[in-house]
Formats: structure tokens, C-alpha cells, sequence
């Protein structure tokens, strides 16, 4: 009993003290957007505000035309409509394409995929130039649908090999009985594969939307008006060139990261329920 207690203890112990890492930086973010921009530079740093400042509050929801806080309103709808434009593409494409990957025998199979995944790994400043020409070519630049489609190039293998080797854990069998009992591969997909799979695909439409959500380098170059900017970009240029509001990248930074908190928080609930019911079910 006593080593019981003493090993609860250590772990309650470990957990607040990696709640406290976690949370510290995002708290201090917190204060910073209401501390003052001359609290912010003072040296010492003055950790509690003397006054709170929530103008740049004020400045983000209700700034007007050619403001700061109009274009983050529009590059967070940028950033919304092609992080949900990408995930969607790259599910249905990934979904499709990792269940033939896993279960399809054909040649150079492993071979495709490690070409798919080869590409991911491909570091974006060497695509920048080809890619811009493209997108030039085919009248796409500067566009939320053009960047749609060069971000799908970064979700899409990403979101084939994560679930392809999570549909090879999938008993072969369950399929198999669907189909004696007249079911087709499709219809095995849908009604077996997929529901037993349900915690590796809430796990990868997680992370396929923060890659879309917080991509910054192809947004930085390919775009340039508030019609398709998203957000990492309208966040960078908060920074001016004599002097930069502090407060203002962090009160930026905090809105922006509240979608991908809300969506982690609705899917780590599916996420648990999946794996309690398991493929038995």
C-alpha cells in the first residue's frame, strides 16, 4: 500500500510539473496581450502588468478597412476555408488510397508508397520555384485554391502513410466474413474497415489539419493580398520594421491557435470512444 501511494504521489507530481511547462508559455501569452507595450520592454521584465491594456483586442475584431485587425479577420477565413478545403481532399484521397496500398497486392507497391513518402520529406524551398512558376502558368497565384492544391501535395502522403500502416493492423478476416456475406470491397471499407479504424483516422484528420492550419512557407510566397493570406503570414507581418507591438503578435498568436485547440479537444473524444469499442464491435 505504502509503495502504491508513493508511486501515485510521483506521478501526480511528474503531471503537474508538465501541466505547469505546458501551460506556462501559453499563460504568458495570455498577459502579454493585455500588458502594455512599455511593460513588455522594461528591463527588468515586469512579469503582472501595473494597467491592462485590451485595445489590441479592440484593434482584431473591430478594425476597419486597410487595419491590422481587418486583415487577420480575413486571413483567419483564409486560413479556415483551406485547412478544411485540404483535410477534406486529402481524407478522401488518403482513405481510398491507403485501404489499396494496405490490402491490394500489386507491383512496386511499397515502392509508390515510399515515392508518396518521399515526397513529403522533400524540403519545401526546393519546390518554391517550380511550383510558383505553375501556379503562375495555370493563373492560381495568389489564390486560397491554389494553395489548397500545394498544400494537399504536403497532407496527402502524409495522410497515405500514416493510414495505410494503421489499415494493415486491421484483421483481414473481418473483411472477408463482410464479403461471404455478399458485401463488396467497397462496402467492407465503409462499414468495417473504417469504423474499427476510427482512432487512426481522427488521429491523422488532427494532425493533417494543423500541417494545413500552420504552414507558412508556400503561403509566405504564394500569396500576397488578404483575398487568400492566412494566418502565419498576417501574423509575421504584425512585426514592423522600427518596431514591433509584442502584444499584438501575441494576441494573434492566441486566436489563432483556438481552432485547432477546439478540434483536438471534439476529437480526442471520438479518438477514446474508438478505442473502446475496438473491431470486435
Amino acid at each position: 500500500m505504502r509503495r502504491r501511494t508513493r508511486n501515485s504521489v510521483l506521478v501526480h507530481v511528474a503531471a503537474i510539473i508538465v501541466g505547469v511547462c505546458t501551460l506556462a508559455p501559453v499563460l504568458y501569452m495570455l498577459i502579454a496581450t493585455v500588458t502594455p507595450q512599455r511593460d513588455l520592454i522594461t528591463v527588468p521584465l515586469r512579469w503582472i502588468p501595473q494597467t491592462l491594456d485590451f485595445s489590441r483586442y479592440e484593434t482584431i475584431f473591430s478594425g476597419g478597412a486597410d487595419s491590422v485587425g481587418q486583415t487577420f479577420r480575413a486571413a483567419f477565413v483564409n486560413s479556415l476555408v483551406v485547412a478544411v478545403g485540404v483535410v477534406v481532399v486529402a481524407m478522401v484521397v488518403g482513405i481510398l488510397g491507403a485501404y489499396a496500398f494496405a490490402r491490394l497486392r500489386f507491383r512496386f507497391r511499397r515502392t509508390v508508397l515510399f515515392m508518396f513518402l518521399g515526397t513529403y520529406m522533400l524540403p519545401q524551398i526546393a519546390l518554391l520555384i517550380p511550383t510558383y512558376l505553375i501556379l503562375s502558368s495555370v493563373g492560381l497565384l495568389d489564390t486560397r485554391v491554389g494553395l489548397m492544391i500545394v498544400d494537399c501535395s504536403l497532407v496527402v502522403p502524409f495522410v497515405l502513410w500514416m493510414l495505410s500502416n494503421y489499415f494493415a493492423t486491421i484483421p483481414e478476416e473481418l473483411e472477408e466474413a463482410a464479403r461471404v456475406d455478399g458485401t463488396t470491397r467497397i462496402g467492407a471499407l465503409f462499414r468495417i474497415v473504417l469504423p474499427a479504424a476510427r482512432p487512426g483516422i481522427f488521429s491523422t484528420l488532427m494532425f493533417a489539419f494543423l500541417l494545413a492550419w500552420d504552414e507558412f512557407m508556400y503561403a509566405l510566397i504564394f500569396t500576397s493580398s488578404d483575398a487568400s493570406k492566412t494566418l502565419p503570414v498576417a501574423i509575421s507581418e504584425f512585426a514592423g520594421k522600427y518596431t514591433t507591438d509584442f502584444g499584438l503578435v501575441a494576441a494573434g498568436g492566441l486566436l489563432s491557435a483556438i481552432p485547432p485547440v477546439v478540434i483536438a479537444i471534439i476529437f480526442q473524444r471520438h479518438i477514446v470512444s474508438g478505442l473502446s469499442s475496438g473491431s470486435i464491435k
